[in-house]
């Protein structure tokens, strides 16, 4: 059986694109600056406890295992709470979900400063989570709803700013900061920042598009936290095992969530006959979506394990402290911010495919250069490779590929496909970091048992994990040669609301 279609009347808003006016009024222009920043803000957030563990095991009093936590829960949050942005994006308006998001993550960024154990920290972090979780797909939806189909790529190089170059440059403050304060600091600094954005956005931002009220599904709500939730716990339990025998924990955890993740879709295709799902699947009915996702998840699997992996060779093999670690990344990041808008500026002009071919050419090349680097290659080597993959070779995915995806989905499900992309992001960073550290894991400890001295026994764990990345790099990019230029749906298209149906069996 499958799921109805949705009539034109149900997939068309007053801010459907064939309506809209192809220059954006002062107003948009200033919504989506807000956004911006905010998002800036608190993506950053998510990574700046990367470096700041063998600190707090020693102030708090807790073992690695435990500090972990910090960015386990996070993900764990951000994994449960993101599918259920889709609803909230179309039941609340654009000011209403924005003062709550930055509110939670500013009451939490404040709790984080002031916490005096390990507890309160841990739950500051999951309230910080909370209102990151809303942030990017509200970017995203209000992106689609505002900006003029010709320059979508353009706003989306910014946005993808915003989604990659600011957990990059975390790790890189946040090391600077305990280099001379305290870790208290790291949301100390934060928390005005967070503040100001809040009240620029409650006295100037506006609402976008009109709000829908078709009650929650508490039943949907329910299973996102084991389909989800338990999903990426698993997967990081396999991570955090780092190869050393299978986590029991981990299978029963993935198998779990595998079988809720599957009544949670089911059940989304039944209430889509309602037109009341939590998270609509009818996103996936769109091959350009599909297409452009899949390259996503592999760019993002090759990129998670890489920033995960890269420190650990820095640190262990060539010997460089945290805070060398994370001057050497910031290239990368600054590289990204430059690129992100003249990629967007060329994907109107050009379209996705030429893009996406030589971003993960390039994501593929210098995965291979880090396969074969040892104790010699020069440092200044490895930070351009690092600058090149990031900001030439990802910067040449993310944008064309998230813009590609989106702009056929009718505006009724610009907040669902935004939601469902953030979604399936965080389960490959998840993914990529389980996969990538239990292969290096594995060889090393291989390498060690025929007598191959640590060092060595490291190197070759972490040219192992290098090598997996680039073959993911690799079939994305034998996969963007079949990507072609989606074309937004306009009000008066027939086709508008004919996307391939989702089979509920």
């Amino acid at each position: 059986m499958t799921s109805p279609e949705l009539s034109n009347s149900e997939l068309t808003n007053p801010y459907d694109i064939g309506t809209r006016p192809e220059r954006m009024s002062s107003r948009d222009r200033t919504v989506i600056g807000i956004l911006l920043i905010a998002a800036f803000v608190v993506i950053f957030n998510e990574t700046i406890m990367s470096v700041a563990l063998p600190r707090l095991m020693v102030d708090l009093d807790i073992s690695a295992s435990t500090g972990q936590w910090l960015t386990t829960a996070y993900m764990l949050t951000m994994a449960v709470l993101i599918p259920t942005t889709g609803f909230v994006l179309q039941r609340l308006s654009t000011r209403t979900v924005f003062i709550l998001a930055m509110s939670l993550f500013s009451a939490g960024t404040l709790l984080a400063a002031l916490a005096p154990g390990f507890g309160l920290l841990l739950t500051a972090r999951i309230i910080q989570a909370s209102g990151t979780s809303v942030m990017i797909p509200l970017l995203m939806t209000t992106v689609l709803n505002l900006v003029p189909p010709a320059r979508r790529g353009s706003f989306m190089g910014t946005v993808s700013i915003v989604i990659a170059v600011a957990p990059a440059i975390g790790p890189t403050v946040s090391g600077l900061i305990l280099q001379y304060l305290s870790w208290r600091f790291m949301f100390l600094i934060v928390l005005p920042i967070a503040l100001v954005a809040l009240a620029i956005g409650i006295f100037r931002l506006t609402n976008v598009g009109t709000e829908d009220h078709h009650p929650l599904d508490l039943r949907s709500v329910a299973l996102t936290i084991p389909a989800f939730g338990l999903f990426v716990y698993g997967l990081n339990a396999f991570g955090v095992s780092g190869g050393q025998g299978v986590p029991v924990v981990g299978i029963v955890a993935v198998l779990v969530g595998v079988a809720c993740l599957l009544i949670f879709g089911r059940r989304q295709i039944t209430l889509q006959r309602s037109g009341n799902p939590l998270l609509d699947l009818r996103v996936f009915g769109f091959k350009d979506f599909r297409r452009s996702l899949l390259v996503i998840l592999l760019g993002m699997v090759a990129m998670f394990g890489m920033i995960l992996i890269l420190p650990l060779y820095l640190q262990q093999v060539r010997g460089l402290d945290t805070l060398s670690t994370g001057l050497l990344m910031l290239p990368g990041g600054i590289l990204m911010a430059i690129m992100g808008p003249i990629i967007g500026r060329l994907y109107d002009r050009y379209g996705p495919k030429a893009l996406m071919m030589i971003g993960t050419g390039l994501l593929t090349a210098m995965l291979v250069a880090f396969s074969v680097a040892n104790e010699h290659t020069p440092i200044w080597l490895l930070g351009l490779q690092y600058a090149i993959m990031m900001g030439a070779g990802m910067g040449m995915i993310m944008t064309p590929a998230m813009t590609n995806g989106l702009n056929p989905l009718p505006p009724k499900l610009y907040s669902h496909g935004s939601a469902t992309l953030m979604t399936l992001q965080q389960v490959a960073g998840a993914a990529g970091t389980a996969l990538l550290i239990a292969i290096m894991s594995v060889r090393a400890s291989g390498l060690a048992g025929r007598g191959v001295d640590q060092l060595h026994a490291e190197l070759g764990g972490i040219h192992a994990s290098f090598m997996v990345g680039a073959v993911a790099a690799a079939i994305a990019f034998v996969l963007s040669a079949f990507v072609t230029r989606a074309v937004p749906v306009q009000e008066s298209d027939p086709h508008v609301a004919e996307p391939v149906a989702v089979s509920e069996g």
